[in-house]
């Protein structure tokens, strides 16, 4: 009878075990979308949008997250081809402190671009003809004559003299001319 006893009982723990092992794995499936939908909760709650921007907050990962991701390349693109992406930039630029900010940012490759284009012949060639074409003579003429842009003009000019890295090529082209002076005077005396 103890025999008979202690028999059912390990059929029955096995029984159970297998029962359970069954209810495990459906367990599991309802504990993922358990999870998931509080994950979600938790996301949506104040302190989840705040842990997300602590964690989007760290330069190093938005640097790794910009720049690694294929579809912020797509997305710029129709983005900047839309009506919408027109519209963004057109009233965006009209704010002077971004348009600066736009430029400043830019400057760099501006600059690459206009000193590759300026040794390109067929540009060359083309800005001059630009140039040359009667309709754009007065304008630039006039452009050219204007009090504004002989002030720019004398700016720039101030700007560059001051400059301190004009400054040493400036006194080396005096010194080359002083030397030179020097030499013809020295050659003059001699003969």
């Amino acid at each position: 009878m103890k025999r008979a006893l202690l028999l059912s009982l390990i059929i029955l723990s096995v029984f159970i075990t297998t029962s359970c092992g069954g209810q495990a794995q459906v367990s599991r499936e309802l504990d993922y979308e358990e999870t998931k939908k509080m994950v979600v909760d938790i996301l949506k709650t104040d302190e989840g949008k705040k842990a997300i921007q602590d964690v989007m907050s760290d330069e190093k990962l938005r640097q790794q997250l910009i720049m690694d991701q294929a579809i912020v390349t797509e997305t710029i693109q129709s983005t900047l081809t839309s009506e919408k992406g027109a519209d963004f930039w057109k009233k965006n630029f009209e704010d002077p402190a971004f348009a600066e900010k736009m430029a400043q940012s830019m400057q760099q490759q501006h600059e690459q671009l206009l000193k590759s284009l300026m040794n390109d012949p067929e540009y060359r060639t083309k800005l001059i003809e630009v140039m040359k074409d009667p309709e754009l003579i007065p304008d630039l003429t006039t452009i050219l004559k204007s009090n504004e842009y002989r002030d720019h003009l004398k700016t720039v000019i101030s700007e560059t003299i001051e400059s301190p890295l004009y400054q040493t090529k400036i006194q080396e082209l005096l010194l080359k001319a002083a030397e030179k002076k020097a030499d013809e005077e020295k050659k003059a005396a001699e003969a």
